[in-house]
């Protein structure tokens, strides 16, 4: 025990990032549960306050103009851009993820034409993507299919509009080939959709690099937005002039104050907005996003890693042998930023960790799931992680 807390004093002395945890608020609590909700930056707080009592309440509807509250939704697009790879002007920020999958989704069912009468679907998607995928194929007349990621390359064709795809999975901790799945479906004319909720902030995404074509992620996550806070959509340039969204709100209105019976779309980027943005948790996710002002996403992802891998390391030594086995990757190349241990009584030994001040949260039948937030999360974090999950075995 004595030399893993040693080995994780001298990881945490030597963390380049190690500094950004004081930059949220937190407790004695080791906190693994912010692939659910992130963490609390804590700069939030005054900002949120300064929404409230100024521009609200002194400032009143001056602020859609004088806070810059009409421009918040692409302007902090273009924060998050960078965190997922895209160049500015490609994402909007507004509603629920679960709204952004059907706009992307019929969108893209849209632009792949005439002819293409089956949307494929991530067999092991989180539930609400599957849900907005059978509904998006009853509105466009398309046979859903659904496939483990992997089947995807053998099985798209020339019917196939548009595939359904997340980055990582969220029970396993799984990161899906983003680049390989990505050609493949161009490869059959397809349209990639793909689902960021559990990499974006946590690793390197390429949405340009790799010609994605639309895109969705939330935001409480590894972004630390807040519980409820907005979604986004990315939809790739070359797209846009062509993305019919199958929510035409006046705040997609080329001319939105013009009150025209007649919808236009706007230009880029904002055709994905629909109705008037939430501002107050619009504006405390723009706050939350300052603490990555010059963290580098690759420098993230190496942290990342290194969490996890010390993670198993620390479990395999503490655990009793035969308790826990991992059903994360153990590849690098497959591993997103949580592991995944499946444990028999898993549901009785969440409540146990977390009564000793170990947060994670368990997922139907037998999954331990620990996320790493490698902004707030430290390696002394992760050996008292596992010691507790050792002890609370035995």
């Amino acid at each position: 025990m004595s030399e893993l807390r040693e080995v994780a004093a001298e990881l945490d002395t030597a963390d380049e990032l190690a500094k950004l945890r004081e930059q949220f608020v937190l407790d004695d609590v080791v906190y693994l549960d912010g692939n659910s909700l992130g963490a609390l930056p804590v700069g939030v707080p005054g900002r949120v306050e300064d929404v409230v009592r100024r521009q609200w309440g002194q400032l009143r509807i001056r602020s859609w103009d004088e806070s810059g509250w009409w421009t918040a939704p692409e302007r902090i697009g273009d924060r998050i851009a960078p965190l997922v790879g895209a160049a500015p002007g490609q994402i909007v920020v507004g509603d629920s993820t679960s709204v952004n999958v059907f706009k992307a989704l019929v969108g893209a069912v849209r632009l792949a034409g005439e002819g293409r009468d089956e949307i494929v679907v991530d067999a092991t998607t989180f539930p609400t993507d599957g849900y907005i995928a059978e509904s998006a194929a009853r509105l466009t007349g398309c046979e859903l299919r659904p496939l483990e990621p992997s089947e995807v390359p053998g099985a798209v064709g020339s019917r196939t509009a548009a595939v359904l795809l997340n980055h990582v999975d969220y029970r396993t901790g799984r990161l899906h080939d983003l680049p390989s799945l990505t050609s493949a479906i161009h490869d059959a004319g397809a349209l990639a959709v793909w689902d960021l909720c559990h990499s974006a902030g946590a690793l390197p995404v390429g949405l340009d690099a790799h010609g994605v074509d639309l895109a969705v992620g939330c935001t409480y996550k590894y972004l630390n937005g807040g519980p409820g806070s907005p979604a986004y959509l990315y939809v790739r340039a070359a797209l846009q002039d062509r993305f019919d969204s199958p929510l035409p709100g006046w705040n997609s209105h080329a001319n939105p104050f013009g009150m025209s019976p007649s919808y236009a779309p706007a230009p880029g980027a904002l055709r994905g907005r629909v109705g008037t943005p939430d501002i107050l948790s619009m504006l405390a996710l723009e706050a939350a996003l300052e603490v990555w002002e010059g963290v580098s996403i690759d420098s993230v992802r190496t942290k990342s890693l290194a969490l996890t891998d010390f993670f198993l390391e620390c479990v395999s030594a503490y655990a009793p042998e035969g308790r826990v086995e991992s059903v994360t990757p153990s590849a690098h190349e497959q591993r997103g930023s949580q592991v995944a241990l499946r444990c028999a009584d898993a549901g009785e030994v969440m409540p146990r960790l977390i009564e000793r001040g170990v947060v994670g949260d368990f997922r139907h039948p037998d999954i331990l799931r620990f996320g790493f937030t490698p902004l707030y999360v430290g390696f002394g974090d992760v050996e008292r992680a596992a010691r507790v999950l050792g002890e609370t075995l035995g």
